[in-house]
């Protein structure tokens, strides 16, 4: 295995403001695929201000929060399923947030807000656990006021799988039927737009996305209590593809 070390992990000339950021917090906050990376690129195709009211869908840990709210100085809500609110509050104190992000445990389908609440609704490595269905950009939007923007990472292929007619064998082998709601960036603007809800700014893939990941799984695998060869699933399937298959869909839109 290549061994990649932290500070490897700090690139200022792709991503800057990542770059700000102590490796060792971020990994020990691992979820997934640098979630700083992915949301620094894709707010370059949103227009986040300061004081607006933003909510970070699927936050797990917190990486993200602490990221919106430093960076941006908007106020965020931290909406997870999987880590208590406790846990993340926790974070967000440490990080010196905690007066601009608040922690809410929530199932991304029984959102506890009001409608029309925030002026933006962020998702990193999140939205394929839920987003694909066709109701659910609908049942979204409504928490967001006219004009409000929507901006999602999301891993993704780049060919369908319906179009493929298998998912690929050495994609099959680590994320089974998961792989089916990695969609291309054409699909989720077409699944987006045909709602007549929202106008979508951007969907693209990411530039070497599978490289990022690649990355960023060999540096975790170093760091993993239980050995390096944990990682090593992950790694072989990234390797062998190459950037063929794997890549992430980065995905704006604004509420009609």
């Amino acid at each position: 295995m290549t061994v990649t070390a932290l500070s490897d992990l700090v690139r200022p000339d792709r991503y800057p403001r990542s770059s700000g950021y102590d490796p060792a917090w971020l990994v020990g906050l691992d979820m997934g695929p640098n979630p700083l990376w992915l949301l620094e690129d894709l707010a370059r195709d949103l227009e986040l201000r300061p004081g607006m009211s933003v909510l970070d869908l699927g936050s797990g840990k917190g990486a993200t929060s602490v990221f919106l709210a430093r960076e941006y100085g908007v106020d965020v809500v931290a909406a997870d399923w999987w880590t208590p609110a406790e846990e993340a509050a926790a974070v967000f104190a440490g990080a010196g947030v905690a007066d601009r992000v608040r922690a809410v445990r929530a199932e991304a389908h029984t959102l506890p807000f009001e409608p029309e609440s925030f002026d933006a609704v962020v998702s990193i490595d999140a939205f394929e656990y839920f987003g694909t269905a066709d109701g659910y950009l609908p049942y979204l939007v409504r928490f967001l006021r006219p004009g409000g923007q929507l901006g999602m990472a999301t891993p993704a292929l780049t060919r369908e799988v319906r179009e493929l007619g298998a998912i690929p064998a050495h994609i099959k082998r680590v994320v089974g039927w998961e792989a089916i709601a990695w969609h291309t960036a054409q699909w989720w603007r077409f699944q987006w737009e045909i709602t007549e809800l929202v106008d979508v700014t951007s969907a693209r893939l990411q530039p070497d996305a599978w490289k990022d990941w690649l990355l960023w799984t060999r540096a975790c695998a170093e760091q993993r209590p239980d050995g390096p060869e944990a990682g090593r699933p992950v790694i072989d399937m990234l390797t062998e593809d190459a950037g063929r298959f794997l890549s992430f869909a980065l995905v704006t839109a604004r509420r009609r």
